[in-house]
């Protein structure tokens, strides 16, 4: 091996070349033919880690994590109150909420429903200062499309405009163009998605790991409903029925509290302490909650 400039040079290739003339023919080749763009979700599929940061479990754990944030997006703009994802038997993920619903009209300029371009387009959204939330969470106007790019097919199912609207979509790309069903009194999205093989290293999801973060996200936002259920057989309790699970907090963060103490001995007052405030015109919130108990240890939880 050679030290050249701060880097190792394998003793390799043609033995009449210097390190010199080695590193002027590698720079001889490097030309504009050697700049790929990668458009749409393409980018996305070549180069997942940049998205949902790994393909281990963690990224795929990232993907039912997006889908929910929308849905927690809706109930943090005060549009709906529940939200239950399942687990099913053949390996998908499906969530469903009772919020306003993706929107289906057609968006200027992009000649397509509203629908495919938020699931087909990369910061395409209703989360940058448009009027469409307030708040939001997730990763903004990209993380459902990215879900769709990483997954071999995704179907949507909204209910909105007093009827029911589904498309399929394969590999990221729409398999048929938008259906307008049957009328319904309705409103809300369900997604179903199957993560590809053939990007992650794993399939298979940890119910333990996604209910502790609804459990969370419960806490985070009072009086939402979050529930989990896992229909996969193998994953059956000992009677043969689904794992389930439903978070619900009406004290929000004060709950969490009570949670947090139930584990930490005795408490010194009966009661939480919680206050909380807002500036809607500067679009800041605050709420604290704390109570003393009588272990030797204190536990401070930020959330922003």
């Amino acid at each position: 091996m050679l030290c050249q400039r701060g880097r190792f040079v394998a003793d390799s290739g043609n033995p009449s070349q210097t390190p010199d003339q080695t590193d002027q023919a590698s720079e001889s080749t490097y030309t504009g033919s050697n700049i790929q763009v990668l458009e749409g979700l393409d980018a996305v599929r070549k180069r997942p880690g940049m998205y949902i940061g790994s393909t281990g479990e963690r990224g795929l754990h990232h993907l039912v994590q997006e889908v929910v944030d929308n849905s927690v997006d809706e109930a943090m703009a005060g549009y709906a109150d529940t939200i239950d994802v399942t687990l099913l038997a053949d390996g998908a993920v499906r969530v469903v909420d009772n919020g306003r619903g993706i929107p289906v009209d057609i968006v200027p300029g992009q000649e397509k429903p509203a629908v495919e371009v938020v699931l087909t387009v990369l910061h395409a959204g209703g989360k940058f200062g448009g009027g469409g939330y307030a708040v939001s969470g997730g990763l903004h106007g990209v993380g459902v499309s990215v879900v769709n790019a990483l997954s071999t097919r995704l179907a949507v199912e909204i209910h909105r405009d007093g009827h029911r609207w589904t498309q399929d979509y394969k590999m990221g790309a729409p398999t048929a163009a938008l259906v307008k069903g049957e009328a319904t009194d309705r409103n809300g999205t369900t997604v179903t998605f199957w993560a590809d093989p053939d990007i992650f290293e794993t399939t298979v999801y940890s119910f333990e790991t996604l209910s502790r973060r609804f459990q969370e996200m419960a806490f985070l936002n009072k009086g939402l409903s979050i529930a989990l259920t896992d229909e996969r057989p193998e994953h059956a309790d000992e009677d043969g029925k689904p794992l389930s699970v439903t978070y619900k907090y009406d004290g929000g963060i004060a709950d969490f509290v009570t949670h947090l103490n139930s584990r930490k001995g005795e408490v010194i007052h009966p009661s939480v302490i919680d206050f909380e405030a807002e500036d809607k015109d500067k679009a800041i919130s605050v709420e604290v909650a704390m109570q003393w108990n009588s272990s030797y240890t204190e536990g401070v939880y930020s959330f922003a």
